[in-house]
């Protein structure tokens, strides 16, 4: 027993300390961060803000978003994949909401567990579950980022997929005598795709606020990292500033898009082609060791005779 109540001592230190140390991180001004502090001043922020607050439909993991980042300073200390939130449409809410939740569970974990096995009968040194959850709550702290990129990555090769298909309607409806804005926007209301819907919201948006559809969707490229989108914007902008026949160009630009996607595809399917491999290989040198065992034992042991 004494060793629990020593645990509990521990426990009880570090979380006064704590508390301590937050009074004082929070008495003491700190230098904002200038990108940080132009993020919460913009529109967009102030916007997802207040849909935020106006929300009665926030679950637990949004509320303590929106706790976190009104109290916390974390964003000062870790670089948030605003890119890849941006691609996916995750609020900075709920991606702060899930990073502060897995650190709970990842502090709450090894005591849970330390205590079941005291309540077992065999305790475990306190550096055990202290190191435990600080290791623990490290690695879950980074699994929405990793999770992100992930997700972000696969979302590009779906949209690098969709674009090739609407750049090859642009092509043809400029070809019909469309208008530059008139046929990017009859292009995207044909599919039903979110690349699609997308691209579609951003061009109404450029309609209303008066912008050349082409500089929209370079922004937009530039803002989710779409390389392929930012083509097609110089591509439009030389038709609806100079007007330059660009079917052909458009053509073009979807065909090669198409066979990088093809090309990408062969190289993946002979990776997996390669690692199936191995297995095979291995199971030859079993089926060839099954063969080969039965004589080199009888050999081994001095035994003659044939096989029956």
């Amino acid at each position: 027993m004494e060793f629990g109540y020593l645990q509990i001592a521990l426990a009880a230190g570090a979380l006064i300390g704590l508390g301590v140390s937050l009074l004082v991180w929070r008495a003491f001004a700190a230098q904002p961060d200038l990108g940080a502090a132009l993020d919460n001043i913009s529109a967009e922020r102030v916007v997802e803000t207040r849909e935020v607050a106006s929300s009665d439909e926030r679950d637990l993991q949004d509320r303590i978003g929106v706790w976190a980042m009104k109290n916390l300073p974390i964003a000062r200390y870790t670089r948030v994949p605003r890119k890849e939130l941006n691609l996916l449409r995750i609020p900075l809410h709920r991606y702060w909401g899930e990073k502060v939740l897995y650190v709970l569970i990842g502090l709450a974990a090894p005591p849970i567990i330390a205590l079941f096995f005291q309540i077992m009968g065999q305790p475990m040194p306190v550096i055990i579950p202290a190191a435990g959850s600080l290791i623990l709550a490290g690695v879950l702290f980074m699994l929405p980022d990793y999770n992100a990129y992930d997700d972000a990555k696969e979302a590009r090769k779906e949209f690098a997929r969709a674009l090739s298909a609407y750049i090859e309607l642009v092509a043809l409806e400029r070809n019909s005598g469309s208008g530059p804005r008139q046929a990017m926007e009859v292009a995207a209301s044909v599919g039903d795709s979110w690349v699609f819907k997308r691209i579609g919201e951003e061009l109404a948006r450029s309609r209303w606020s008066g912008l050349p559809p082409w500089d929209a969707l370079r922004t937009l490229g530039e803002d989710l990292d779409l390389p392929e989108l930012s083509d097609l914007a110089d591509i439009m902008r030389l038709s609806g500033e100079e007007g330059a026949q660009i079917y052909a160009t458009l053509r073009a630009r979807s065909q090669g898009m198409r066979a990088a996607e093809l090309n990408h595809a062969l190289a993946d399917a002979n990776a997996v082609a390669e690692k199936m491999s191995i297995p095979m290989s291995m199971l030859g040198l079993v089926f060839m060791g099954i063969l080969i065992a039965p004589p080199l034992l009888r050999v081994m042991t001095g035994g003659g005779g044939g096989p029956f």
